[in-house]
């Protein structure tokens, strides 16, 4: 079976990091698969590109600069992403999509594949599967919707933009992704369980067949070490409860919750119990520390951290990972940091639940509330069977989003649209 994946950039991104883990799972189990993605940031052999003339990679850069500051021209001051997809190329006669038996569509935005565009996969006659990594397929334009319904019925009056109406700019790209989609047969596949019921609100994909398939993760890389040790890699005293956080703050999207974080954490020292001299923080990800809040704990910057395998020495070394984000499909850092057999706590919002369960492996703060986000730390600060929850983040990784499970997970739903096809 030959499978090839669509993805703008190559592992850039939660939606590039799930692909490439995926493809890696398919051929561990026996498949041909191989990702294609339209923009290579440095040459790779792990990935194919549509972009490999000078010419194509400037084409490439123009539709991806242009995509990205026109949405951004368009949209109001509020950090949310949202896209225009008016820039996009055909792809629908590279050899790698005409021997494939199966094209499976990530995520297609900045310039990719805009509408007109993704209905044209359908000439192929192939399978089309589609993870949806976030919710901008079935919106016209937001990537994140938070309380807006708009896209139950149909987009307009969009509160992103700011000349928001009837007939903005929104709308039109609804009205662009109907036709498409009218002209194109696909299956979609949603990582998580809260994916799959916004899509069936949608107007535009509420009819389509969702298989439910969380994305997967390297195992034999994000693996437990001995905390006490991994904390003397961080040069952190190993008597240290180590509270760990994957961004800080988020410049660019508001569904981070960065001042959820500060909340919780400012309240947190301020409980009885709590011995703020014994507890540190530690941070990833960031590439500029200045402007920093003032945080209650000694606070450690990692910086940005490109090797996965010192990566999950971090997520070992701590005693518990937050992430206060407000809306996430299947977050990436939660996968990693219970792989790693360190607890979460984070809100019950998105795809969280469907990993992370309640005093089990974990803690699910109230919607929005920075005080339940800081009883969950103090939850685990204080708890004295905190090996058995470690073992339990790993165990649930291992029994329900190893690269076994989830690559036949998508195998069985490969074979059955095949067999579905004409002979």
């Amino acid at each position: 079976m030959k499978v090839v994946h669509l993805n703008t950039y190559e592992g850039n991104g939660g939606a590039g990091r799930a692909c490439m883990r995926l493809n890696d799972a398919l051929n561990d189990s026996g498949a041909d698969s191989k990702v294609m993605v339209y923009f290579q940031f440095k040459e790779s052999d792990k990935a194919g590109s549509f972009s490999k003339s000078p010419f194509q990679k400037a084409k490439a850069i123009f539709n991806i600069l242009s995509e990205r500051y026109l949405s951004k021209a368009v949209s109001k001051a509020l950090k949310t992403p949202f896209s225009l997809q008016w820039f996009g190329r055909s792809v629908i006669n590279h050899p790698s999509l005409k021997e494939a038996d199966i094209i499976h569509l990530h995520w297609v935005n900045h310039g990719f594949l805009s509408p007109k565009f993704l209905a044209q996969l359908d000439e192929l006659e192939k399978p089309i599967v589609w993870t949806f990594h976030d919710s901008n397929a079935f919106t016209g334009g937001c990537h994140v919707r938070y309380s807006c319904e708009n896209y139950f019925k149909e987009c307009g009056f969009c509160p992103l933009l700011k000349m928001s109406g009837e007939d903005d700019f929104s709308h039109k790209t609804w009205l662009r992704k109907k036709k498409a989609y009218s002209e194109m047969n696909c299956h979609i596949v949603a990582p998580s369980r809260w994916m799959a019921d916004s899509v069936k609100l949608s107007s535009l994909m509420g009819s389509r067949k969702v298989t439910v398939i969380p994305n997967t993760i390297e195992t034999n890389v994000f693996k437990p070490y001995v905390k006490a040790e991994a904390k003397k890699i961080l040069k952190i005293n190993p008597e240290k409860f180590v509270l760990m956080s994957g961004f800080m703050p988020s410049k660019n999207d508001k569904h981070k919750g960065t001042s959820y974080l500060i909340d919780a954490l400012n309240d947190l020292a301020t409980r009885p119990g709590i011995i703020k001299e014994n507890i540190e923080l530690v941070i990833f990800g960031n590439k500029d520390t200045t402007d920093m809040p003032e945080f209650p704990f000694k606070t450690t910057f990692l910086g940005t951290i490109s090797n996965d395998d010192h990566l999950a020495k971090c997520y070992s070394a701590a005693d518990v990972f937050i992430t206060p984000s407000l809306e996430d499909n299947l977050p990436n850092t939660v996968m990693e940091s219970l792989s790693c057999a360190t607890p979460v706590v984070a809100f019950k919002t998105g795809g969280i639940p469907d990993m992370v369960r309640h005093l089990e492996n974990g803690y699910l703060a109230d919607y929005q509330s920075s005080e339940d986000l800081a009883t969950g730390i103090e939850w685990l600060y204080h708890e004295d069977n905190g090996p058995d929850i470690q073992k339990e983040a790993r165990r649930t990784i291992l029994t329900q989003f190893s690269e076994s499970v989830i690559a036949e997970k998508h195998l069985l739903l490969y074979q059955s649209l095949l067999d579905l096809q004409p002979k």
